[in-house]
């Protein structure tokens, strides 16, 4: 199996905190399901497993796309591939932009997860973060996406926003599981390069949260969701059983898949390609035939030092016996030579011949697996 993913660039305006690659010229969303179908017969060829089981509209705002813009790109992958039986077919979407007739208009193309990007259900907070959106707003586009027939409904949320309170992030998780969510992607929020945000902290505008609160929001987060019956199945990701993301669980577990859109990446299992962070370079490409990726070939070092960087944001681990199976003898015996120190910590686990990082150590996740690369 494979997945496809398309990045849809546009936002009507950048919130503070984001670095993925947006812009804000709407006037080109017309002609650009036309360039994505174009490119996708281009690039058709960069994956050989031609039967998709996941399709991911991210962005950037793909909700800002039509119902029929939307259906005519996956009429147009089902024409290049075999879609499976059982697709999981997932669009991201704001909440102000989830209207009942939307939704419905959707669900027709073919649509049958959304990813809703609701952050808060704090009013102050939503301010803070730049969002368009209230948290009465928020709520009720989960209660209209369910009453529309979409059951598999995940909802983004951050913690470590500054001035929030264990009270606050105890009120936005407990509306978030009452309301009907079956996953939840919970992210720390992260002060990239370049962003609003971070020249706000830079010129002192506001204070990081305290880490103690960080830690205690984290915990927070997963007492609530093991009482809810969540799965904390990866690092900033919780589900119940069998709402998983299909789609970033293949990312995880290194499964091919094509990437579609300015910016987007492609993965094949020995090549990665990456369209360039330039809508005109894309486009550019596309109308000539010829699109602008770069791309690298992943020597062997390369490939097992990704499968430790994926593979140990999970709940699976990495499989010892695929390593031993795939990769020469020394990078595995510096693997576990790295592992040792935090093996004897208990912050890292075999379980099953599965190395492992426990659930309750995500949070130091980052600096573990930074420390386990296989470096020359």
């Amino acid at each position: 199996m494979a997945g496809i993913y398309i990045h849809v660039p546009f936002c009507k305006r950048k919130c503070i905190y984001c670095d993925f690659y947006s812009i804000g010229t709407l006037d080109k969303i017309p002609n650009y399901p036309k360039l994505v179908e174009r490119e996708l017969q281009l690039r058709s060829e960069f994956i050989s497993e031609k039967n998709i089981e996941t399709i991911y509209f991210g962005g950037g705002t793909p909700s800002l796309l039509s119902q029929n813009q939307i259906g005519n790109v996956l009429e147009s992958i089902a024409k290049t591939f075999k879609i499976s039986s059982n697709p999981e077919v997932t669009l991201e979407a704001n909440p102000n932009d989830l209207t009942k007739e939307a939704l419905m208009g959707y669900k027709k193309a073919g649509i049958n997860r959304l990813s809703i990007g609701i952050q808060s259900f704090n009013d102050n907070e939503l301010v803070f973060l730049g969002r368009k959106h209230n948290a009465l707003t928020a709520e009720k586009s989960v209660e209209i996406a369910l009453q529309n027939g979409f059951d598999n409904i995940s909802i983004d949320l951050i913690y470590g926003i500054p001035e929030s309170t264990l009270e606050s992030w105890h009120y936005s998780l407990s509306k978030a599981f009452s309301i009907g969510a079956k996953h939840l992607s919970c992210y720390h929020l992260t002060y990239e390069e370049k962003t609003v945000l971070s020249k706000k902290l830079k010129q002192k505008q506001f204070k990081e949260v305290d880490e103690l609160l960080s830690i205690d929001q984290f915990n927070l987060l997963r007492k609530l969701a093991l009482q809810n019956g969540f799965v904390h199945y990866e690092v900033s990701n919780l589900a119940k059983d069998g709402f998983y993301s299909r789609h970033n669980s293949a990312y995880w577990k290194g499964i091919s898949y094509l990437g579609l859109g300015p910016a987007a990446h492609s993965f094949n299992g020995s090549r990665r390609e990456w369209n360039p962070n330039s809508y005109a370079e894309w486009q550019k490409g596309i109308e000539e035939g010829t699109p602008n990726v770069q791309g690298e070939v992943l020597n062997e070092q390369t490939q097992f030092n990704e499968i430790v960087l994926t593979r140990l944001r999970t709940i699976w681990g990495i499989d010892m016996n695929e390593l031993t199976s795939k990769f020469s003898k020394n990078l595995v015996d510096q693997l576990l030579m790295n592992a040792n120190k935090y093996l004897q910590e208990k912050k890292l686990v075999i379980k099953d011949n599965h190395l492992q990082i426990p659930s309750e150590e995500y949070f130091i996740s980052d600096g573990i697996i930074s420390n386990l690369i296989v470096v020359d």
